[in-house]
């Protein structure tokens, strides 16, 4: 008995093994199952259809399918494109079988058409449910294209709707987990990065150490990534019933992920500057040897708050410590006034790059400063 089962057993664990290694997260497992289930009570329910799409049980699961999304709202609405598509689709051929006759014409012509028609906003996400669906109608249904259009629209929707279903009855997602571990990244990124160019400027210089000078673009591409998933946080509550036990003010989160944006391009500016005055590309720069000190100490106490942000512990004091660091800052290069303004105007760059990335966060700690005050009470 234990030799037949065996071999399922080993096939499970390579399955195993083999999600692991392709790094499959637990949302993505899920929505494979949903998929499954879907697609096997649609075509369990096929059958049981009346009339003539009793005659075409196999489109049930494709309309499963076709409105499985990893949110609730995005099945809806992609459920709804693609059945419009449909329905076009199915308009066009209708028009060929009664002006005239599938040809090496006329089936081009729709295709065409169907193409044009696709593009518009009505089914932007499925566009090609346009022209494959007056294929199939003039091409699949021929002389009984009629009944084939009817069949095939009525088991689709029976899929669209056992899909939408189960997506909002099995476990919908919510990816307020991801939107928060994706803003927790960023700010550990904007951080770690500020660190390092500080720990720079304080190596022989010009310093040795050029990660951070090419770390600009994966800035900005962890920015529009981070978007993303609190964009997809937001509209993966809407129509979702565990939002109501899981309430979270993604408000406040777009507030939080506009000020890093903010951050990230005046970091992406500095970082420019800095490397400007190592390699002189794109322009020539100069930065006065003693002016590294207090840049390089500006530049971890802005660090400092960024981590005591992600950390979750009041952020009040490594803010006030970074005003005092810019601050000492600003009274060095005062000092240095004669050094004329090819070495000034770079410090004075980057110095009103460190005052605008602390206004555009002190919204975000004073919110977080009440924030820990009020669990700290609780």
């Amino acid at each position: 008995m234990h030799s037949e089962k065996s071999p399922f057993l080993r096939r499970a664990r390579w399955g195993l093994a083999w999600a692991i290694r392709s790094h499959l997260t637990p949302a993505q497992l899920l929505l494979a199952g949903r998929a499954a289930l879907a697609a096997g009570i649609a075509w369990y329910a096929a059958p049981f259809m009346p009339g003539v799409a009793h005659d075409y049980p196999y489109y049930a699961p494709l309309g499963a399918l076709i409105s499985m999304y990893p949110t609730v709202m995005s099945s809806v609405r992609n459920g709804l494109q693609t059945l419009a598509g449909l329905v076009i689709g199915a308009g066009l051929a209708a028009a060929v079988i009664i002006l005239s006759e599938p040809s090496v014409l006329t089936i081009p012509l729709v295709i065409g058409l169907g193409f044009l028609i696709s593009g518009g906003p009505l089914v932007k996400t499925t566009r090609e449910f346009v022209p494959i669906t007056a294929l199939f109608v003039l091409i699949v249904g021929g002389p009984n294209a009629d009944s084939y259009s009817i069949g095939y629209l009525v088991q689709v929707c029976l899929g669209i709707v056992v899909g939408l279903s189960v997506n909002m009855l099995i476990l919908p997602r919510l990816g307020f987990k991801e939107a928060i571990s994706n803003l927790s990244v960023f700010r550990a990124a904007l951080a770690k990065h500020l660190d390092e160019v500080g720990d720079a400027l304080n190596e022989q210089w010009p310093p040795k150490n050029e990660e951070w000078a090419r770390r600009s673009e994966t800035l900005a591409l962890t920015a529009s990534a981070v978007r993303d998933a609190v964009s997809e946080a937001d509209d993966s509550r809407k129509g979702n019933p565990r939002a109501r036990f899981h309430p979270r003010d993604l408000a406040v989160d777009f507030h939080d992920l506009a000020a890093l944006e903010t951050v990230t391009f005046h970091v992406r500016d500095l970082t420019e500057i800095l490397a400007a005055a190592v390699w002189g590309k794109p322009f020539p720069v100069e930065i006065p040897a003693e002016l590294c000190a207090p840049l390089s100490e500006a530049m971890h106490a802005v660090a400092k708050v960024l981590t005591a942000w992600d950390a979750q512990v009041g952020a009040t004091k490594p803010f006030t410590d970074a005003e005092n660091a810019v601050a000492r800052l600003m009274a060095r290069l005062d000092e240095h006034l004669d050094a004329g303004a090819t070495a000034l105007i770079p410090i004075a760059s980057i110095t009103m790059d460190f005052r605008r990335i602390l206004t555009s966060l002190q919204p975000c700690i004073a919110r977080h400063a009440e924030q820990v005050r009020v669990e700290s009470t609780q």
